[in-house]
């Protein structure tokens, strides 16, 4: 077939057009299958609770189903690594954790690099932790407390839900700051923590509302703080660990990534109606239930999060010197 010089020059000039054309079609039309919101943690847990209602939402949204599926072990870095490798075409999402932040410092031989390879799509929620104390300990406040650790040094005992777990971390960070000697007792989760901490083995947590408040309403723990720069809707009364401790602030966060290299257009679109789930009133409502508080932005708010996140536990794992075990 013969092209005459001024077809040439047409199809010349309309090549370069099109990858974005297919690209906005790919989004236009996205999802036309069932796409997988992978969950590093097995069911029931903090993550897996936050993942459903807005699994729930997108479905709705954009008709197609928002598949929830857990894939627990290493701390998060399973489910995290099978994202990484996944194609990057938005049907393969992350339910990202601050664990992800946590794991980029106290995993030496990780098989990825979570920012390098991951794609950001948007932050979901950011849950205080609650620093809860066996009634037995005479401490009625973070101050009180910490003149007790400092007289008693080496015989406190914290809990938390495993090694390297945020919980822990913000444990290490809390000794830091106030220049106390606290041992580490790791259990194997939040609950079986907490029961030893009720039942007086351990003296105090920095413990997910989820797991916590109830019994600090029961008069069964006793919260002295909570964790965020600012209080929690959960427990209105009681005062930030930044009030006795200057430039304190700890908590956890979620939000959605996919695999680096998804189109930014399905990026866009997935971060819209995220955005519009979080100020839905009956996710809002299920969210405060669990102590967290909404957390809307674009994909570049989430992934400077990621960033400042990764820093900061960085600095707080080498110098406590935290090994993965």
């Amino acid at each position: 077939m013969n092209l005459t010089r001024r077809r040439v020059l047409q199809l010349a000039a309309g090549a370069p057009a099109l990858p974005f054309v297919s690209s906005l079609a790919r989004a236009e039309n996205y999802p036309m299958r069932p796409v997988r919101i992978i969950v590093g943690f097995p069911p029931g847990g903090p993550t897996d609770t936050a993942a459903r209602p807005m699994a729930q939402w997108l479905s709705e949204r954009l008709g197609q189903q928002f598949v929830v599926e857990n894939r627990p072990g290493a701390g998060s870095n399973i489910g995290t690594e099978a994202v990484v490798r996944a194609p990057p075409d938005g049907y393969t999402l992350l339910l990202a954790y601050s664990s992800n932040a946590i794991n980029a410092t106290l995993y030496d031989n990780l098989n990825f690099n979570f920012i390098r390879d991951i794609a950001p799509v948007a932050s979901i929620s950011r849950e205080t932790t609650v620093m809860v104390v066996n009634p037995s300990v005479p401490a009625k406040t973070v101050s009180e407390f910490i003149a007790f650790a400092k007289a008693n040094p080496g015989t406190i005992n914290f809990c938390s839900g495993g090694h390297g777990t945020p919980p822990h971390v913000v444990g290490e960070l809390f000794k830091m700051m106030a220049g106390v000697n606290l041992s580490h007792v790791p259990y194997r989760g939040g609950a079986p923590a907490v029961t030893d901490l009720l039942g007086g083995q351990v003296q105090v947590m920095f413990a997910s509302p989820s797991i916590s408040v109830e019994h600090v309403r029961a008069g069964k723990l006793r919260a002295l703080a909570v964790t965020t720069a600012t209080r929690s809707e959960a427990l209105p009364d009681v005062p930030t660990v930044a009030d006795f401790l200057s430039g304190f602030e700890a908590s956890v966060w979620l939000g959605i990534a996919a695999p680096k290299n998804t189109p930014t257009e399905i990026i866009d679109k997935l971060n819209k109606e995220i955005n519009a789930g979080l100020a839905d009133p009956k996710i809002k409502a299920r969210f405060a239930a669990l102590g967290s508080t909404m957390l809307p932005g674009s994909s570049g708010d989430f992934g400077k999060l990621i960033a400042e996140e990764t820093e900061k536990w960085a600095k707080v794992i080498r110098a406590a010197n935290i090994k993965a075990q």
